[in-house]
């Protein structure tokens, strides 16, 4: 290549740059749109404080259910864990042996009967001799005393028999009172005894009401009974308290009772207090010995704002939330944290000393999408259709 044709490739290569340059130049650059975040309105509720402790189920009433005559268990009429009814057999004894007894008192009185009419018979008799001067009165005396005799040994039999007849009721071993049966402790067969050496048979706990049992601190219990209509003589029943519990199993408190009863004394290993309350058990779905929760309101409803757990940032030792203002610009509201709900959301009141104003229901916070959200910069705000997971 000539020296004049290099110099005029390098001039057009050179005319050429200048005209790709001045082309990247005019493109405009285009901004990013807003990031989508998810916003909500803090909610304004009605608050009641309350305090969470740990109790145990116990029946109002457990009956242990032994013979009172002593044979043999022929029958059992009930199946272990059974609810039964008042006066409802639960075991039957071999009924042949008080029959056996009943008959022969029967038939003891019948021979006392039968002397007696022989005896007032010659009571009568004696009393004529006696007229015509044929007998003494020390005979009369003797014969009237011996009527009277077979008269009290009747008696006496009757009422024997009267016991036999009850033994024989006792041989059909019943149930005082409607409750959930144990398991039969002894089985068909086995011989029962009555007295000190008894066994037991089986187990008989009350279903319905159930009690509840729990542990407070002294002064929690007084803060209970303050302000509240409860008589000179300091029965927590008089207060009409309320409470709530729930299972180990289950979510939340979903039962409620009423507390009727507070130990006489404080613990004064512990300072606690032991208070029970009375719930209503009417399918049985609680058993005695349960473990549960329980939920004591400490306070009338009062309104508390709140919002979601986890719209909420830290700043070292400051809390806030992300609120958006008119034209949906990101700005920093300092609050100061109050307890957490068992929905995931959190009372908040203003932060003392801080400027941004306090949180009203009208306002809509960043509840998702935290980390596109930047301070005093705009963001596209999107509603949800459900509330936030916890």
């Amino acid at each position: 290549m000539s020296y004049l044709n290099s110099r005029l490739f390098l001039a057009a290569a050179a005319a050429g740059f200048l005209i790709l340059t001045g082309c990247q130049k005019q493109v405009a650059r285009a901004e990013p749109p807003p990031p989508k975040v998810t916003v909500a309105h803090p909610e304004l509720r009605q608050i009641v404080s309350s305090e969470d402790y740990n109790g145990w189920m116990d029946a109002l009433a457990t009956v242990e259910i032994r013979a009172r005559v002593r044979g043999h268990i022929q029958k059992i009429d009930f199946k272990d864990g059974e609810i039964v009814k008042k006066d409802q057999v639960l075991f039957e004894l071999d009924p042949r042996p008080f029959e056996a007894e009943i008959g022969r008192a029967e038939d003891q009185v019948k021979v006392y009967a039968a002397q007696l009419v022989a005896a007032e018979k010659d009571a009568a008799r004696q009393k004529e001799l006696l007229k015509k001067g044929g007998a003494s009165q020390t005979q009369v005396d003797k014969a009237e005393a011996d009527a009277l005799s077979l008269q009290a040994q009747i008696d006496g039999g009757n009422q024997e028999t009267k016991r036999r007849k009850l033994e024989l009721e006792y041989a059909k071993v019943t149930s005082p009172m409607a409750g959930r049966a144990s398991r039969a402790m002894l089985d068909v067969g086995n011989l029962v005894n009555a007295g000190g050496s008894d066994p037991l048979l089986t187990t008989i706990v009350s279903i319905d009401p159930i009690n509840v049992y729990f542990y407070v601190d002294e002064r929690s219990l007084q803060r209970y009974q303050k302000g509240r209509e409860v008589r000179a003589s300091g029965e927590l029943s008089d207060a009409k308290m309320k409470f709530m519990f729930g299972l180990e199993t289950e979510e939340g408190y979903p039962h409620d009772g009423m507390l009727d009863f507070a130990d006489n004394k404080v613990d004064k290993t512990t300072g606690t207090v032991e208070l029970r309350g009375q719930v209503k058990n009417e399918n049985g779905k609680f058993a005695p010995g349960s473990r549960v929760r329980i939920r004591v309101p400490t306070s009338d409803a009062t309104p508390a704002l709140v919002v979601p757990d986890i719209a909420l940032l830290a700043d070292q030792d400051k809390k806030y939330a992300l609120v958006l203002d008119a034209k949906n610009v990101v700005q920093r509201r300092d609050v100061t944290l109050g307890t957490l709900l068992d929905d995931g959301m959190r009372i908040v009141t203003p932060a003392g000393g801080v400027t941004g104003g306090a949180l009203t229901p009208e306002d809509r916070i960043v509840v998702l999408g935290l980390q596109s959200a930047r301070i005093n910069y705009p963001v596209e705000p999107v509603t949800p259709t459900t509330q936030p997971a916890k």
